[in-house]
């Protein structure tokens, strides 16, 4: 499965790395402070999604499962380049498909690594084996482990016209077990729906309250709203003037504080990437290890304007 670089409402642009399509000097941005480490635990997932960010379905293998032997090995890596990591986090895909989810989080875990999972909360992680072991590791590391719900609106309507009829309620279920275990949850929503965002967080607010659960809504960290990733909507190319004129720091960019690990269907070993939203792009690939990932990514995909700059939008906490 392949990304294209230049979807047809964006033609001429995004081509060049050091140059945009004016002309102008490409913005960059370095790893300046490396803090959240994410592994792709596969892109495989219960469901297939109206809109899903790398196309996860039961279906799309492209990135198969990640072992924790590989894990533990780009922990061991963190090490010996000192990065000073305060995250490992894990998506899919849904996480808890893949058989080795709990003994990832739990060697991340037993390092002193805070963990991030992001899950649907629906029937994989419901699964017996799962619950134990998300159990286990909220008793054992308690406020260490938190889940991000995937709850793509508040209501039940948009939500299930995202993910399918009876998503939400599923999903539901699956976040009053969390709240009942004492699992610490975060919400991952979308802001396609033609609301404010005083708006749609005032309706988290709400569905959390109607269900006790211990989410602020009003916090951008508990309650993330992610934009659209339309490609067929033009997006500005970002220069390096671009810094000044929107009074933004290239540091604040997602890839200044993380990268993503992920394992290609064939490949030998996992690779690292430059960016969670960007796993078949080849140009974001940066390496096997942390030490080749520690160079610049150039800002030359329409996500980097869209998601990132303009929409100043992150996947880590």
């Amino acid at each position: 499965m392949k990304e294209s670089a230049a979807p047809s409402a964006n033609i001429g642009k995004f081509q060049d790395p050091k140059r945009t399509a004016k002309g102008e000097p490409r913005a960059h941005v370095g790893l300046t402070r490396p803090r959240t480490l994410w592994f792709n635990t596969g892109t495989l997932c219960n469901i297939e999604c109206a809109n899903c960010y790398i196309a996860s379905s039961p279906s799309n293998d492209a990135l198969v499962y990640i072992t924790e032997a590989e894990v533990a090995a780009y922990l061991d890596q963190i090490e010996e380049r000192a990065w000073p990591i305060e995250e490992i986090a894990f998506t899919g895909g849904e996480p808890f498909m893949n058989p080795e989810m709990i003994a990832m989080a739990r060697a991340a875990l037993a390092r002193g690594y805070k963990v991030l999972v992001l899950t649907n909360a629906m029937r994989p992680m419901m699964r017996p084996a799962m619950q134990d072991g998300i159990a286990e590791l909220s008793d054992a590391y308690p406020g260490q482990l938190t889940l991000r719900i995937s709850v793509d609106h508040w209501t039940e309507e948009l939500h299930d016209k995202e993910r399918g009829e009876g998503a939400f309620r599923q999903t539901i279920t699956g976040m009053r077990w969390l709240a009942a275990t004492g699992v610490p949850m975060a919400i991952a929503g979308r802001t396609v729906w033609g609301e404010s965002e005083d708006e749609a967080r005032a309706g988290y607010g709400a569905l959390c309250a109607r269900h006790g659960f211990d989410i602020d809504a009003g916090n951008p960290a508990a309650t993330v709203l992610f934009p659209e990733m339309d490609e067929n909507i033009e997006v500005p190319e970002i220069t390096t003037a671009c810094w000044d004129i929107l009074n933004i720091s290239p540091g604040s960019v997602m890839c200044a504080s993380s990268r993503m690990v992920v394992k290609r269907k064939g490949a030998a070993s996992p690779a690292v990437l430059a960016c969670t939203l960007l796993p078949y792009a080849p140009e974001f690939e940066l390496g096997t290890t942390l030490a080749e990932a520690e160079r610049d990514v150039a800002l030359n995909h329409p996500h980097c304007a869209k998601f990132c700059v303009l929409g100043g939008a992150s996947c880590s906490a």
